[in-house]
């Protein structure tokens, strides 16, 4: 496909910490498509994060990339060691020539502008933009997280080009939090591949509920615990829990207090593809989110939906008749759940209109073709 952005071929680097979860995806998705369209195109990425998915999926990319990949030391955690790897990311873009530095996430994203300052103190200054992702809506309110990576975002606001929200959830919580008055911006949602659209075919031994994401304290699988119980006291239930992280043990012991274990199975980590025939229904429990790929997937495979209303998961079922439930309301998750039980074809009619609303809004094609035009049209710095 020939380049569509409207100026002839550019050569871009996105930046990013972690390559892992919708981030990362957003990352491969847009570089390989802008790529795809005849842009030079590189990315940066921790040289910590080693597991094999991660390695397979940055390998299957490197051949497209023209600019290179990159894979250098960062730290979750804000300290000593982000001076020498913004450092890194700024060496690294001084011998690509670039036309862009676009950063992802709270870390990427500071990395990224610093190399653009740096960058025009030699007179080869790339426009710099920033992709929030998660990145500083998720961290505690006055948390030292927060303080230090807002304080980062308003100091680095004359030194960005434009910043890209995935949803307007995002846009207002920046907005709010760090401010919007001395920079350019545009909402441009995720997209979604033409094969994510293949329709959901359950296994036969598929469980009544799935959840897929991190086992962390925002996804709020603890209340899901807890709806499953509630249901498990008036029909037989069963759930299959993906995923990963810090509170496994803790949710683990949590399912065997509350008497779940002949009724849920933890399988780790999995590709998304692999994990949604394991369910007949995908229950999103989350209490904070930004606008999670999960959502997008499951609807784009037809996959009947249960979610809490956060984030921007409200603009993703927008004009259908989804319905969603307050977070960490443990009781009105169990209802919608009993409600899904209870007619079955009703939610797989549901979740075929939210199918079709979802196909005709979210596209790789054109988030990439939006995101293109903002880097041409956002002012100079």
């Amino acid at each position: 496909m020939s380049n569509t952005s409207g100026a002839g071929p550019r050569r871009i680097l996105h930046v990013m910490r972690a390559p892992v979860g919708g981030l990362f995806r957003h990352v491969l998705d847009l570089a390989g498509e802008q790529a795809r369209r005849g842009h030079s195109v590189g990315i940066i990425a921790d040289a910590n994060a080693s597991d094999g998915l991660t390695r397979q999926r940055l390998a299957a990319i490197e051949p497209n990339l023209s600019l290179g990949l990159a894979l250098i030391p960062m730290s979750r955690k804000p300290g000593l060691g982000d001076f020498a790897a913004a450092r890194a990311v700024g060496l690294h873009a001084s011998t690509l020539n670039l036309d862009v530095l676009h950063g992802h996430g709270a870390k990427g994203g500071a990395y990224a502008r610093f190399a653009g300052k740096s960058l025009a103190r030699t007179g080869k200054a790339p426009k710099s933009f920033y992709t929030p992702h998660g990145g500083v809506l998720n961290f505690r309110a006055g948390s030292l997280e927060a303080r230090v990576y807002l304080g980062i975002e308003k100091a680095l606001a004359g030194s960005t080009n434009g910043i890209i929200f995935e949803s307007d959830f995002a846009r207002r919580a920046f907005e709010a939090g760090a401010g919007l008055d001395r920079v350019a911006w545009r909402v441009v949602p995720n997209g979604l591949q033409p094969a994510d659209f293949e329709d959901h075919v359950p296994n036969d031994d598929a469980a009544d509920f799935l959840f897929i994401g991190e086992l962390r304290d925002i996804k709020g699988v603890d209340v899901l615990l807890r709806a499953l119980k509630r249901l498990s006291n008036v029909r037989p239930v069963s759930a299959v829990i993906v995923g990963a992280g810090a509170e496994d043990a803790n949710l683990k012991a949590l399912a065997t207090e509350l008497e779940l274990q002949s009724c849920i199975r933890f399988t780790g980590a999995l590709p998304v593809r692999v994990a949604l025939p394991m369910g007949r229904c995908l229950v999103v429990p989350s209490l904070k989110e930004s606008f999670p790929y999960v959502v997008l997937e499951a609807a784009a495979a037809g996959l009947p939906l249960v979610s809490t209303n956060v984030g921007g998961i409200p603009e993703i079922v927008a004009t259908t008749d989804t319905a969603l439930v307050p977070p960490g309301d443990d009781e009105a998750l169990s209802g919608l759940m009993a409600a899904v039980m209870s007619d079955w074809d009703g939610a797989k009619s549901r979740a075929a209109r939210l199918k079709s609303s979802v196909a005709r809004r979210f596209t790789v094609a054109g988030m990439a073709s939006d995101i293109l035009e903002f880097y041409e049209t956002a002012p100079g710095r």
